[in-house]
């Protein structure tokens, strides 16, 4: 795993300390220190679950079957930021979409559909109507790859947009979601922003350097 202090790749060894039980379980805490030399800084995750059971059936102050797992120090996402090359217009709503998944996913979902309509919209070109008839509009153009003009169109089915017009007319309410919809648009999100965004810099930057030895070898540059 990363830290999710200074990034750099550990090894989780997390000591747990058991709190207690309440009506809907029991709670832990997992504590380690990041190994890093120049981190040194605590990572917790607060966790809920069953009691653990000895093979004799004594019961231990161990958790395990975790129906939550969040982690409360540093308070952040478990999910990478938006890549740099992404306007920051689009990579606001992404990265805070990531950072309240884990607490609150109906409202994940309502900044990522936002994000992706206001995507669609700048990128993609689609006229401004409601989520569903942009999402039809930038696969009826074929100006995306296969692959990801099927992903787009998963978001209207997963998040049943069709019981639930509400999410295509007005993309940024807090409402319900379905099991999966809230990370489901997070990737598609993060795979737009790839083609978008991230690909085309990566091409110019090699364009760029080619066209330097072009010009040290005083050749044309590319056109």
């Amino acid at each position: 795993m990363k830290c999710p202090h200074c990034s750099v790749e550990i090894n989780p060894s997390f000591k747990e300390y058991y709190l207690d039980s309440d009506i809907d379980g029991h709670w832990s805490i997992f504590k380690m220190t990041c190994p890093n030399q120049h981190c040194k800084k605590f990572i917790i995750r607060l966790v809920n679950g069953t009691q653990k059971k000895l093979p004799n059936g004594a019961l231990t102050s161990a958790i395990e079957n975790f129906k939550v797992d969040r982690l409360v120090r540093p308070i952040t996402s478990l999910r990478p930021p938006a890549a740099k090359e992404v306007n920051a217009m689009f990579s606001s709503d992404y990265n805070e979409a990531c950072l309240v998944l884990g607490f609150s996913p109906k409202a994940s979902a309502a900044l990522s559909r936002r994000c992706l309509q206001n995507l669609l919209r700048e990128k993609a070109g689609v006229k401004k109507g409601d989520l569903a008839r942009e999402i039809q509009e930038v696969i009826d153009s074929k100006s995306l790859p296969t692959y990801l003009a099927e992903n787009i169109d998963a978001i209207r089915n997963i998040g049943n947009f069709a019981a639930h017009p509400q999410k295509s007319t007005a993309t940024g309410e807090i409402i319900d979601v379905e099991p999966g919809e809230a990370e489901w648009l997070l990737d598609v999100l993060e795979m737009l922003f790839d083609f978008y965004f991230v690909q085309p810099a990566l091409a110019k930057a090699k364009r760029d350097a080619l066209n330097l030895k072009l010009l040290k070898a005083g050749k044309p540059a590319m056109k």
